[in-house]
């Protein structure tokens, strides 16, 4: 089986762009605002929240989940969503280190 363009990259790259990617978009963010907000939340709560049809919601938090960025507890029929502290952990090193390193740069 032949590379993807993927492969020449480390896992950790490829793990913050995907987790980047899933961020790109303004409902995701409001997605996690709710949950920074409320700490925890059952999936209807964000229907609530979010001025878009449920099948939009369902399909942002696929990947909000596909990224880890949130994880899913099941209770009954309902779902509870709550942030993934490891993957923000992560990202939030990532960037600490850009930080940090482009105070001290002299370039252009």
């Amino acid at each position: 089986m032949g590379t993807t363009k993927t492969d020449p990259f480390t896992d950790e790259q490829n793990k913050i762009a995907i987790i980047t990617k899933a961020l790109g978009h303004p409902a995701r963010i409001a997605i996690i605002d709710h949950l920074l907000k409320v700490n925890a939340c059952i999936g209807n709560d964000i229907l609530e929240e979010i001025p878009l049809a449920q099948p939009t919601i369902s399909q942002h938090i696929k990947v909000l989940k596909n990224a880890d960025l949130i994880k899913g507890t099941v209770e009954g029929t309902a779902i509870n969503y709550c942030i993934n502290e490891a993957t923000f952990e992560l990202i939030s090193n990532y960037f600490k280190n850009i930080a940090i390193n482009t105070i001290h740069q002299d370039c252009c």
